[in-house]
């Protein structure tokens, strides 16, 4: 068949390539994909190929991973009978029964020590018994079990318990405050509750609010402290020992789900509103792992570290494809400043984690750098530079660079991390770059929602272009539709721009109880629109740019995404975290900056500045005038335009976290609640601002 023929018979059945179509047209269109007469035609980009959308509307514009151009994943390629997160962990324990799974610090004392471990096949008898004692304690099929306490074993446990039994887990974020928690509570219909002792008061605090729950169970509870409750309040309180002994001797039969049921309700507490339950299938999390490790398999002999919220679903979709694999997961001890001691001791082979955790990381290995003398600091950059140029020309670095410089860093994490992932915000593409150079190893950033099961898209192994979040999941397809009140249309040139668009099996079902938001976010044609505006980079890569949300313009008319510039800047060597803003009243950014205590000390000493306290230093005028200078080099470094540099900053000790009500559980900043908590410091930048410009428009 010559090229023009090709492209005619291509175009007749290109419509179809979406949905069901017979095997001997799928067959005939494989084969003109992978025709080089027909390559041009069918829009290979490399990592991806474009598709229409529709028949005869001439517009190239669905975007599928080059390794499912014609069927999206929908399960395991080699395992095709496992279509829900139970058969995934029956997989597990099956093939990897005594392997070590579940490991952990804390001795049952309360002391630390090495890892102590719990192989496949503990961890399903386990889950077995919580499975049963649910049942014995008349815990429904298809009921809500809440799940409020941070990662250890028995947090799996009890989700591989849910999914055995056909009940649905429901995550509980052990940061929020008791209205959230009660919110959550009664809008899932929860009916039992997994609890450590300290958040079991929170839960007493209300539990005449929360009429459906009928049994607490509480994790680490020793059975003679444990409160009894009247018979009237209608709910049980049980250590979780005890019910495990409970279930051990009433063991029942699974209840295994289908693939269509409810496998949990993830509620994202997002920045403004009351939280929104987003309804997630066991098809739709075994199509996202499925699909994602195409390109990222695990292996038996791979340990993970497990400290990022398993509430959270980049988390949770990790879990899945680790006990697919067969991986060990090691805790952390709860405490994040206690990290790089489990760090040491756990020796992972794999870590993900976000931005936030990188971007300190290279802040902190910098600035030692830095301080080490002008010999070392020479050294370390010639380093750098000579490997960095070696793995973009796709060659091997020298071995003597490690041995002198970067085998030391790599112990920070342990010394055996051969893959790094990345996901919840954009990674700047200094601080990938860093991360290759310095730890060795693979490192990919992957870009998802909980709406979509976790991962949209992900960089391919081997892609040594920084600045992008890789090719589409092979689970689902993307399309970027024009967002003409911002100037992003899908013609723009050099590269198409629009809003992310997703559409494939990882789909949410909507959110719980909420048909009309679900509407919002799922058009007619199935197309989930994600609220973020990408673009497509050659290679078929996408590139995060924008959030229509969070944009904001400015007196002069500029769109300002305050994100991108706060990544930028969390490179500054003065800056912990940072809050851009800016409104369409005032013609400049301005910035709250939480300090890093130490690089603050260590300026005023440098610059024999004299202070009694952080909170002292912070008020100088000279403290702010070095933060505002380093924050414009680091801008200018980054390229940003003039005026998305912040005119004033504001210096404050506090951190932003979850208790003070600054963060998501994915550290995300609350912009409407920061904006409510700095509103006096950003008043007074203002007016400062406007002070020393008499003909400035800025208003206040």
């Amino acid at each position: 068949m010559d090229h023009a023929a090709a492209q005619r018979r291509l175009k007749a059945i290109s419509g179809h390539l979406l949905s069901s179509v017979d095997d001997a047209c799928r067959e005939e269109a494989r084969s003109l994909f992978f025709n080089p007469t027909a390559a041009e035609f069918v829009h290979n980009q490399g990592y991806s190929v474009v598709l229409p959308e529709k028949l005869n509307t001439g517009k190239w514009n669905v975007y599928r991973s080059v390794r499912s151009p014609l069927k999206l994943v929908t399960r395991f390629s080699d395992h095709p009978e496992i279509s829900t997160v139970h058969e995934n962990f029956v997989h597990g324990v099956e093939s990897f029964r005594d392997y070590k799974y579940l490991g952990s610090r804390i001795r049952e004392d309360g002391t630390v020590g090495e890892y102590r471990w719990m192989t496949y096949g503990e961890a399903s008898t386990a889950r077995t018994a919580i499975g049963s004692g649910l049942v014995y304690h008349g815990i429904p099929q298809g009921a809500s079990v809440g799940l409020y306490f941070i990662n250890r074993p028995e947090w799996l446990i009890v989700d591989h318990a849910c999914s055995a039994y056909s009940f649905i887990s429901v995550p509980l974020y052990d940061t929020l405050g008791p209205d959230a928690v009660s919110f959550i509570v009664n809008h899932a219909e929860v009916q039992a509750i997994f609890c450590l002792p300290q958040t079991l008061d929170i839960i007493l605090s209300f539990l005449s609010q929360i009429p459906s729950v009928r049994l607490i169970v509480v994790i680490d509870g020793q059975d003679e402290k444990i409160p009894s409750l009247p018979v009237a309040a209608g709910v049980k309180i049980v250590s979780y020992s005890r019910l495990l002994e409970q279930g051990r001797r009433n063991i029942h039969p699974f209840i295994p789900p289908k693939p269509d049921d409810v496998y949990t309700i993830c509620y994202t507490s997002g920045t403004t509103g009351t939280p929104k339950g987003v309804v997630l299938t066991h098809k739709n999390m075994i199509a996202s792992v499925a699909g994602f490790n195409t390109n990222v398999p695990f292996y038996t002999s791979d340990i993970y570290i497990s400290y990022l919220p398993l509430a959270h679903i980049y988390e949770r979709a990790n879990h899945v494809a680790l006990a697919y694999y067969g991986v060990s997961v090691g805790f952390y001890q709860g405490d994040n400043l206690k990290l790089m001691d489990d760090l040491a001791v756990l020796r992972p082979t794999v870590f993900c984690s976000v931005p936030r955790l990188y971007n300190r990381i290279y802040a902190g290995i910098i600035n030692a750098v830095k301080a080490s003398g002008a010999l070392r600091e020479k050294l370390f950059f010639t380093a750098f530079n000579s490997k960095k140029q070696a793995i973009a020309n796709g060659k091997n670095p020298s071995p003597l660079w490690d041995r002198l410089v970067f085998n030391k860093i790599k112990a920070k994490l342990g010394g055996r991390v051969r893959f790094m992932g990345s996901g919840a915000s954009p990674l700047s593409p200094d601080v990938m770059d860093f991360l290759r150079v310095c730890f060795g190893c693979e490192v990919i950033e992957g870009y998802g929602m909980t709406e979509t099961s976790c991962v949209i898209s992900a960089m391919d192994p081997g892609d040594k272009l920084s600045g992008h979040v890789g090719s589409p999941n092979t689970a689902c397809e993307i399309k970027l539709v024009d967002v003409p009140e911002m100037n992003y249309t899908s013609d723009d040139q050099p590269y198409p721009r629009g809003e992310i668009c997703v559409r494939g099996p990882t789909i949410f079902k909507g959110y719980f109880k909420d048909e009309m938001q679900t509407r919002e976010v799922i058009d007619e044609d199935g197309w989930l629109h994600t609220g973020d505006i990408g673009l497509w980079l050659p290679g078929g890569r996408l590139k995060i740019i924008d959030r229509k949300k969070n944009i904001f313009k400015l007196a002069q008319g500029e769109y300002i995404a305050p994100e991108k510039i706060e990544n930028v800047y969390a490179k500054c060597k003065f800056v912990a975290q940072c809050f851009v803003y800016g409104d369409s009243f005032n013609s400049s950014l301005v910035a709250v900056i939480s300090v890093d205590p130490d690089v603050m000390r260590n300026w005023a000493s440098a610059n024999g500045i004299q202070y009694g306290s952080l909170e002292q230093l912070c008020s100088d005028p000279r403290a702010r005038a070095a933060v505002l200078a380093d924050l414009d080099a680091v801008g200018r470094e980054s390229k940003l335009r003039g005026f998305e540099f912040v005119k004033a900053v504001t210096l404050v000790t506090e951190p932003f976290t979850l208790e003070n009500g600054l963060l998501t559980p994915t550290f995300k900043i609350k912009r409407p609640q920061a904006r409510a908590y700095f509103d006096k410091a950003i008043a007074d930048m203002y007016a400062e601002l406007a002070a020393s410009d008499p003909e400035s428009k800025t208003k206040l």
